[in-house]
């Protein structure tokens, strides 16, 4: 005999009633798409800018852009530009400061920011990627599983910018 028989109506409407609920329990688990904050700087890339650039300051590692460097001599604090690595999903450029011939700071000056999946990953990746530089003090550092383009880019600009700054 069929669960659904015309004799028993009770029984089909209860397994109505269980099929709605069940549906509208399902709606309401699903979680709205809410759009992440920025880790650093401004919400778009900005332009890499080159402050009195100084002989061999410009280094290239095969990749296209520009770097700077400015500050004072080997012994004071001076902060680097790396070349922009182009992507996949769009360029990436990272900042050195060093003082005393030490990686002090890492900032990601451009990075893939173009739609919310972009700026999710890179608030979870950029900080580590800064993380793992500074304590590794080079471009030796590891890859963030999920943003395998960007922590390229990082890496082969970081190199960049140490190059130039003859690290």
């Amino acid at each position: 005999m069929h669960a659904l028989n015309k004799n028993r109506p009770l029984r089909r409407i209860m397994l109505a009633s269980a099929t709605t609920v069940s549906g509208v329990v399902m709606l309401l688990a699903l979680k709205p798409h809410t759009a992440p904050t920025v880790v650093t700087g401004s919400a778009a890339p900005a332009p890499s800018v080159s402050a009195s650039a100084s002989p061999g300051a410009t280094g290239d590692s095969g990749t296209s852009g520009t770097s700077g460097k400015s500050g004072s001599s080997s012994t004071g604090t001076r902060t680097v530009t790396g070349d922009t690595v182009q992507t996949r999903w769009g360029p990436v450029q990272v900042k050195v400061t060093i003082k005393n011939g030490k990686i002090t700071d890492v900032t990601a000056v451009q990075y893939p920011s173009d739609n919310p999946r972009d700026q999710e990953i890179n608030q979870y990746a950029l900080p580590q990627l800064r993380t793992e530089a500074l304590a590794a003090q080079s471009a030796s550092i590891d890859t963030v599983s999920g943003a395998t383009y960007t922590s390229q880019g990082y890496q082969q600009s970081l190199q960049s910018a140490l190059d130039s700054a003859g690290l």
